[in-house]
């Protein structure tokens, strides 16, 4: 696989050539409920087969509503977002770890280099204790 370099940045071609799959985004719920543009997007790996790796924002999000997740990130197909706004339909054809911002009142989308996709949050409790680890299979 190619990776990018300064001198030799991946073709269009090269950055889209992902294998695709799901159908689905997570888009902040001020999206749909507020009517907000969409300002912010990346692009992560997907967490399951429906999901495209989407995540879509207004830029008004907080880190209280953030942190909330299950509440304020909605299920959205991808078709129907793009729908809403047809700017993102060539957009979203890119590879995982690819972020975008839209500026108000500015023409287009812009690149962002410098963004640190966030990682999944998994609970897990490690543990080389055997009467915890019995416990815990116990417990489950």
């Amino acid at each position: 696989m190619k990776t990018a370099t300064p001198d030799q940045p991946l073709s269009r071609e090269e950055e889209t050539s992902q294998t695709k799959n799901g159908f689905l985004v997570l888009a902040s719920r001020l999206l749909l409920e507020e009517k907000l543009p969409i300002r912010f997007m990346y692009k992560t790996v997907p967490e399951h087969l429906n999901d495209t790796g989407w995540r879509m924002y207004t830029g008004y999000e907080t880190d209280e509503f953030l942190e909330n997740e299950l509440i304020n990130m909605m299920p959205v197909p991808l078709e129907r977002i793009c729908q809403l706004d047809p700017s993102l339909t060539p957009l979203v054809e890119y590879n995982a770890g690819t972020v975008w911002e839209r500026i108000p009142d500015s023409e287009g989308w812009e690149r962002v280099h410098d963004f640190r996709i966030p990682a999944p949050k998994v609970d897990v409790d490690i543990t080389n204790d055997v009467d915890h680890f019995s416990q815990q299979r116990e417990g489950s």
